[in-house]
């Protein structure tokens, strides 16, 4: 019988691999038509373009999941810890 913190960890994994997996495939879809530069941050765009529709709700959403990514690393850290 696993425990409960066992049982937790294990939900935290999983959330941390799906949300990294989506956070990996929102800043590809942001680079799209920049070429390979783009991927490595090399956009010449820069941050204070403006964004409407879709690029913009990708562009939240990217920093959406970036906060969630990170959030769920400090609780896998505490919960393993």
């Amino acid at each position: 019988m696993q425990t409960l913190e066992a049982c937790v960890e294990r939900y935290l994994d999983v959330a941390l691999i799906i949300v990294s997996i989506a956070l990996i495939a929102s800043v590809i879809l942001q680079s799209k038509g920049a070429g390979l530069g783009g991927l490595t941050g090399g956009d010449s765009g820069g941050f204070f373009t403006a964004r409407r529709g879709v690029e913009k709700t990708l562009f939240r959403l990217t920093i959406l999941l970036s906060v969630l990514f990170v959030l769920l690393a400090i609780a896998t850290v505490i919960v393993a810890g």
